[in-house]
């Protein structure tokens, strides 16, 4: 123990660099260039796993920006790269060397480019001050007391095995108000209106408050506390001596970006209804066991059993047959138990029940390989080998309601979308709200525009809506 600890005093001491964004020393194992590798490497598997927002204006946008606030940070010659990310939840993550993405959902609770500025500048200060490598390092080190190996191995070999566990990472609140002090720094620096980055932490906390989501962690799952950094921007502002008036908001121009941006969860990559899945574009439906959670993600739609000691899921198996997707699954190491072929709805399958070893145990359970619409899909029901007797029923229900989707109200559904609309006359945002529908309730207007619901709007403001979507009906009726 003696050793590892002198080894572990060794490498902490080797590994303390000066801090590029704050000057003071930081403890670094992982060079520039392992870096960014990991971190192209961790972007590519975001791209694929969960998606980027399908607007190329809107990309472009975004990376026009980012290119903008990058030049004046403290690592102007590191290789970002800047793109908006298929996801409702109102957040935006940095990863290790350059890779910044923000939400498809942050963008519609913002109302200014000057916003937007001060998110990705707060972001491009995670990697100027080498934030993830910081606390990558701390990991690492934590590991000598275990084995000293772990730490001598190439560090990108195992770090790049993290994945998309880097946009969980944690940071320390120390981490976090050097990232704000840097995006602060950067947007004035950039030629930004700063004191909007108030009006952001205010719409953060509002967000926070009224439980809106997504897939990804929402903002203040992964940063502090909105009203402490409130305080903390006002602090800053009041050091700042600068003619606002030549600094740029463009609030006009930002609105006009997202004039039609998705709103919500996109119905055609698939929705629940009650406890049936449809998915427009691949022609498919299938109903999940009544009362489980379930989730729609990329490359799976999954459900939870009450108790959390089953679970049922479709995935995609590629543009194979059944025979030859249930092969590759069973190649695995996964023990098959009376393979049969059969067919579900009328299309061609192959059917086994099966075991297999984990790390936490030994799970069984039957899975299904159909073919359909020329692509091979995995029905797959699981659960600890005792309770598969209760369960098996319920796994086999659900497999046998895959079928085609064929209901035309479904196969033709659009998603909501935010418009742009210029209010004639003053008005409260309740009047705005009946002479222009919303497919969300009014408190979500107002969410939205960073208002407040009973607060006289003024003629020539531009406000957004809501129109369209699956829920139209039901959410109109809830605003007024």
């Amino acid at each position: 123990m003696a050793l590892r600890f002198l080894v572990a005093i060794s490498l902490a001491a080797a590994g303390c660099v000066r801090n590029p964004a704050t000057g003071h020393q930081q403890l670094n194992l992982i060079s520039e260039s392992e870096e960014i590798k990991m971190g192209q490497q961790a972007a590519e598997e975001v791209t694929q796993t969960i998606g980027l927002y399908d607007d190329p204006k809107l990309e472009a946008y975004v990376g026009e920006l980012g290119k903008k606030l990058a030049a004046v940070s403290d690592r102007p010659n590191v290789p970002f790269q800047f793109h908006v990310v298929e996801d409702t939840s109102v957040n935006a993550f940095a990863l290790p060397g350059g890779p910044v993405f923000v939400t498809r959902g942050i963008l519609a609770y913002m109302t200014s480019e000057a916003e937007l500025a001060t998110v990705m500048g707060h972001e491009i200060g995670h990697v100027a001050a080498r934030h993830s490598v910081n606390q990558l390092s701390k990991q690492e080190l934590a590991q000598v007391g275990i084995g000293i190996g772990s730490v001598l191995s190439p560090a990108v070999g195992q770090l790049a095995q993290a994945g998309l566990s880097l946009l969980f990472l944690k940071y320390s609140r120390e981490d976090e108000n050097q990232a704000d002090e840097l995006g602060f720094r950067y947007a004035l620096k950039a030629g930004y209106d700063v004191r909007l980055m108030k009006d952001l932490f205010v719409t953060l906390e509002r967000v926070s408050n009224s439980g809106k989501g997504g897939k990804l962690p929402e903002w203040r799952a992964t940063h502090p506390d909105p009203e402490n950094r409130l305080k903390s921007t006002e602090q800053r502002l009041a050091k700042v001596n600068v003619d606002y008036s030549r600094l740029t908001v463009n609030r006009d121009s930002y609105l006009d970006r997202i004039n039609g941006l998705i709103y919500g969860e996109d119905p055609r990559h698939g929705f629940f209804k009650g406890n049936s899945f449809l998915h427009p574009q691949l022609k498919l439906r299938i109903d999940f066991p009544p009362d489980w959670k379930t989730q729609n993600q990329p490359h799976a739609v999954a459900g939870i059993s009450p108790k959390q000691d089953a679970i049922f899921e479709l995935a995609p198996a590629g543009d194979t047959s059944p025979e030859a997707a249930a092969q590759k699954f069973f190649s695995k190491g996964i023990e098959a138990l009376d393979t049969k072929r059969v067919t579900i709805s009328g299309f061609p399958a192959v059917e086994s029940y099966f075991e297999a070893q984990t790390k936490q145990g030994t799970l069984a359970g039957t899975v299904a390989f159909v073919a359909y619409d020329g692509k091979t899909y995995a029905l797959l029901g699981y659960t600890v080998p005792e309770k598969l007797f209760t369960y098996d029923a319920t796994f086999q229900r659900a497999i046998s309601t895959f079928s085609a989707l064929t209901e035309p109200e479904a196969l033709n559904v659009h998603p909501a979308r935010v418009e742009i609309v210029t209010v004639g006359r003053a008005m409260t945002l309740a009047e705005f709200v009946a002479q222009h529908p919303s497919s969300v309730p009014v408190d979500e207007i107002a969410l939205i525009n960073s208002v407040d619901k009973n607060e006289t709007i003024p003629a020539g403001t531009r406000l957004k809506r809501v129109v369209g979507g699956i829920q139209k009906q039901r959410a109109v009726s809830a605003s007024r």
